[in-house]
C-alpha cells in the first residue's frame, strides 16, 4: 500500500484523473480501479477485504447505519463553520447552538439504542465513520458542546480505547500545528507533521 499526500489548495494536474473534481480521498485497488468519497471508499475496503466486517450483514441494520449517516450530515459542515469563525475571530455563538443540537439528536440515538456504540454492542462502521469529526473538537475548540451529552461523552471515551483509533489518533500539537498553517496560507500545512 502507499499513501500519497497532496497539497489540497495546490493540487497537482494528474489528481483530475484519479477524480473528476479533485477531492479527496481516492483509492486506487491493484488493478487500478479508482474509487472515490469517503463512505463508498470505507464500504468498498470493508467489501473488500478478509477479516471481521465493519459494516453489518444485516440488511436492515445496514441500512439503518446509512440512516444514521445521513442523520449525521450536518456535523461536519457545523464543526468546519465553528473553527473558521473562531479562528478568524468571529462570533459562532449560533453555530455552536446548531451544533449542540445535532449532537443532542445522536445522543437521543444512543439512548434508544440503549448501547455504548452507534453501530450497537461494540465498534462498527458508524462509528468510525463519526469518529473523525470527534476526534477534532478539542483541537477546534469546541468540545463544551458536547458538555450535555452523557451518552455521547461515554461514546467518546469508549472510542479513544478502541485500538485503530488508538493508532491513528493525531497528536493535538502536530493538528495545531497544521492549523496555524493552514490558515495563514502557508503551502508547507499539508506536509506539517509527515516527517
Amino acid at each position: 500500500h502507499e499513501v500519497v499526500n497532496i497539497n489540497l489548495r495546490n493540487k497537482p494536474e494528474w489528481y483530475y484523473t484519479k477524480h473528476p473534481f479533485g477531492q479527496i480521498p481516492v483509492l486506487e485497488n491493484s488493478k487500478c480501479q479508482l474509487i472515490y468519497e469517503s463512505v463508498i471508499a470505507c464500504e468498498y475496503l470493508d467489501d473488500a477485504y478478509p477479516g471481521r466486517k465493519l459494516y453489518p450483514y444485516d440488511p436492515y441494520e445496514r441500512a439503518r447505519q446509512k440512516m444514521l449517516l445521513e442523520l449525521f450530515y450536518k456535523v461536519p459542515h457545523l464543526t468546519k463553520e465553528c473553527l473558521v469563525a473562531l479562528r478568524c475571530g468571529r462570533e459562532c455563538a449560533d453555530l455552536k447552538l446548531a451544533l449542540r443540537q445535532e449532537f443532542c439528536n445522536l445522543e437521543e440515538i444512543l439512548g434508544y439504542q440503549n448501547t455504548i456504540f452507534f453501530g450497537g454492542d461494540c465498534i462498527s462502521m458508524i462509528d468510525y465513520l463519526f469518529w473523525p469529526w470527534f476526534e477534532r473538537l478539542d483541537v477546534y475548540g469546541i468540545a463544551d458542546c458536547l458538555n450535555h451529552t452523557p451518552a455521547l461523552r461515554l461514546w467518546t471515551a469508549a472510542m479513544k480505547q478502541d485500538p485503530t483509533v488508538c493508532a491513528l489518533l493525531i497528536d493535538k500539537n502536530i493538528f495545531l500545528g497544521f492549523l496555524n498553517l493552514y490558515f495563514q496560507n502557508n503551502p508547507d500545512a499539508f506536509d506539517y507533521g509527515l516527517a
